[in-house]
């Protein structure tokens, strides 16, 4: 137990010195493996490589590669005509657009950060040539793209299901309800504001049929993609996994159709997609031998154990692990927390009784939240990274969008039937 003590003295000292995470979690093991001769060290080596041959983390670089895929091949513009279309007559237009957009493209990219830094680029300026200030364009952008991890098929439902051995289809269905809830959450309190400070819509007329037509028909075939993924898992046509390589070749199929593929998008796409893959990877690996050394030393059974004998209240428990993930969200990037936690919260979760698709989307959502807050919330460092917009006034236009994402935290967390119903219906 002391060489575990000693690995994550180790472990938090690198990260506070800003050393990379998968190198900081790396560095501690190691520690409590020279610690422990009578622990094989090749063990260490073991656990590394094992993590990245799961078949279910090869959706991973899939569903990533499509989402690039989509935003070199035409077929992001055409969705945000669609949802320009939608909202543009409103309050706050251009404000929806942003929030309806990441919706969309959540089922469609499964990357919280290649959604943001696409919509930091196209709309952002748009949104500022009609009045909006960058510091609320910027936000916008980057809360919006807190959705993308709830909307199937989210990378981060794919670790934790990975991580705690659940369906990923069913994590896939549960993510729509929650989803929906957040994007009309931010719907209204984009018209609030907007209201407030006189954003003008893009528009005074509304819609015509023939628009209707015209934008529908160019964004029908990408928004048919979260159906034919979702359908084809619950039949069984094919595995989430298989769904990935899919996405690529529906995106590819839709490149060749819009006329906008070129090998040199090819070379970009493969490119953006084996760096973003890579960091994620790095780090799934090696939070998986950091869990092996919890799991050896059996202190997820302790922590169980303790907890379990300690709180008689489930909601308490609840509670706390709350505001634990939302601590931890802002120190530790979300894929190195969740493959860390996961392993020892899910099993206390289930020893209260707490339903695993429930637990699983007020995890997720937790671990989304934490992208938005300082020190480490790397979808607030993108987005201002991208529109030169200062971090002091990110974090004062974000204070009211902060307190509506921890009342839909509530929501999630009280309201079980929220991530569950459509689960529920469809098994």
């Amino acid at each position: 137990m002391n060489s575990v003590v000693i690995m994550a003295i180790v472990i938090m000292a690198l990260l506070f010195f800003k050393i990379p995470v998968f190198a900081s979690v790396l560095g501690g093991c190691a520690v409590y493996f020279f610690l422990e001769p009578s622990v094989a060290g090749q063990i260490f080596a073991q656990r590394f490589m094992v993590a990245g041959e799961s078949v279910a983390m090869l959706a991973i670089p899939f569903f990533t590669c499509a989402g690039i895929f989509m935003n070199y091949s035409g077929v992001t513009k055409r969705i945000m005509d669609f949802c320009a279309l939608a909202t543009g007559n409103s309050i706050g237009g251009l404000a929806k657009v942003n929030v309806l957009l990441s919706t969309l493209m959540g089922g469609l990219s499964g990357s919280n950060l290649a959604d943001a830094a696409m919509e930091a680029k196209m709309l952002v300026p748009e949104m500022e040539k009609h009045g909006y200030s960058k510091a609320f364009s910027t936000v916008v952008t980057a809360c919006s793209a807190v959705i993308t991890p709830l909307i199937p098929p989210g990378i981060a439902m794919i670790i934790y299901g990975t991580s705690a051995n659940m369906s990923i289809a069913k994590l896939f269905i549960a993510g729509i309800g929650p989803g929906i809830a957040l994007c009309i959450a931010m719907m209204l309190m984009c018209h609030y504001i907007s209201k407030k400070r006189g954003y003008l819509p893009m528009r005074d007329t509304k819609p015509t049929r023939h628009e209707w037509f015209t934008a529908t028909k160019a964004a029908i075939f990408p928004l048919c993609l979260p159906i034919i993924i979702i359908g084809g898992i619950r039949l069984g046509i094919f595995t989430p996994t298989e769904a990935g390589a899919i996405s690529i070749i529906y995106t590819l199929v839709l490149s060749l159709v819009y006329k906008e593929f070129s090998t040199g998008v090819v070379k970009q796409v493969l490119h953006e997609t084996v760096e973003s893959t890579a960091k994620i990877m790095l780090i799934i690996c090696a939070a998986n031998v950091l869990t092996y050394i919890l799991t050896s030393e059996r202190i997820p059974q302790t922590i169980t154990e303790y907890v379990v004998s300690t709180i008689d209240n489930k909601w308490v428990f609840l509670l706390i692990v709350n505001v634990l993930l939302l601590v931890v969200g802002m120190l530790i990037e979300g894929s190195a927390a969740m493959v860390i936690l996961v392993p020892l919260l899910h099993p206390v979760a289930l020893a209260y009784g707490f339903d695993p698709i429930h637990f699983a989307m007020v995890f997720i959502f937790n671990m989304a939240l934490g992208c938005l807050t300082p020190p480490m919330g790397t979808l607030m460092f993108v987005t201002c990274g991208i529109t030169k917009c200062r971090v002091k006034d990110f974090v004062k236009e974000c204070m009211p969008f902060y307190g509506l994402f921890l009342v839909v935290l509530a929501i999630l967390c009280f309201i079980p039937t929220v991530s569950t119903f459509f689960v529920d219906l469809m098994y």
